[in-house]
Parts: structure tokens; sequence; C-alpha cells
């Protein structure tokens, strides 16, 4: 499979980087035995599959069916617009179906912040036609798990310094690759005959 690869994929993936290691900053300040949250490997693994297999037993956060293949979401979702954490709080287990959340029309940003993961949880199941019950139940739930694994309540001027830190670093790896290749071309009039 061929892959089209951007400036804006590098940046996104730099992004996340960052998010990763101020979730681990936080996650390291109550829980001094993480040094990293790799959810591949070593306790971070151990950890994201404790909340898979016990606090959400193997089902699906938003739709609470059982997948073959759970994947991680992030509540608040993991971008330079909404600065999700990568941390054991953030994280709750999802079906493919239910890992598609949509634009918030409302939102004023550009891009535009996707629905919190408490509207995209009633759209699932208003969607399967759930009772308000079991919505509540699965909220509770969410909102247990989050309190439970410590989810760092930032500051409003955290959550600003963090937005406007990935917000630069986003602006600054595309910058640089539009100015290798400028660097490039020159190199290649210069050198290349």
């Amino acid at each position: 499979m061929t892959v089209y690869n951007t400036a804006a994929d590098a940046a996104n993936t730099a992004v996340r980087a960052f998010l990763t290691k101020v979730g681990e900053y936080y996650l390291n300040q109550m829980s001094p035995e993480y040094q990293s949250f790799d959810t591949d490997n070593g306790k971070g693994k151990g950890c994201w599959e404790r909340i898979k297999h016990q606090t959400f037993e193997e089902r699906c956060a938003y739709c609470g069916d059982e997948a073959e293949k759970l994947q991680i979401e992030h509540l608040v979702t993991f971008n330079r617009t909404e600065c999700g954490l990568h941390h054991p709080g953030n994280i709750v287990p999802c079906c493919k179906e239910c890992n598609k959340r949509a634009r918030d029309p409302e939102s004023q940003s550009v891009p535009k912040k996707y629905v919190s993961w408490g509207k995209h949880l009633e759209k699932v199941c208003k969607d399967r036609n759930q009772v308000t019950a079991v919505m509540q139940e699965r909220k509770e739930k969410i909102n247990q798990h989050i309190d439970a694994e410590k989810y760092p309540l930032l500051s409003k001027e955290e959550a600003g310094a963090i937005k406007v830190i990935a917000e630069s670093l986003y602006s600054n790896i595309q910058t640089e690759s539009e100015k290798s290749l400028a660097l490039y071309k020159k190199l290649r009039e210069e050198f290349v005959r």
C-alpha cells in the first residue's frame, strides 16, 4: 500500500509525541514507576490491558459491544486542537465503528473540534436505540475510570500553555518541511548539473 506523506502528517505526529510526553509527566508525578506510557510494551501495555479487560470487561466504552479487536480511544482528543494527553485516564477501549467521532458543527476553531466524548456517547446510544439509562450507566463508568486513573485536571493556564506549544510545534514542523524543500532546490541548482 502506498502512503502519501505530507508535512501536516509529520506535524501531527510531533504534536502527539509532545502530548504523550506531557501525559507521562503527569502520570510520573502520581506513579513514579511509570517512566513511559507505551501501550505496546511494559507497564504501559499492562495498564492498557487492565483498562480493557478489568475496567471495561472487553467491551466498547461507547456501544457496550464485545469486539474482537478493541482500539484505544482518547476521550479528550489527542490532537493540537483539544490537546488530550496520552494518559491512562484519557483512554478507553473502543470498537472500530465507534472510533469515528464527528467534528462539532458548532466549533469556531480551525480545524473544527471534535464533539466531546459525552456527545459522542449520546449519539452512539441514540443511533442504536439504547435507552437513556444505558447511556447514563456508560457515562458514569467512563467518569469513574477518569477519576480512578487520575487524569490531571489542568488549570486554564496549563491547558493554554499546552495548546500554545502544540500549535507552535505543528507550525514549526510544517515550516521546516517547506524550508528543507527550498534548500534542496538551491543545492540541486548549485551542485547538480
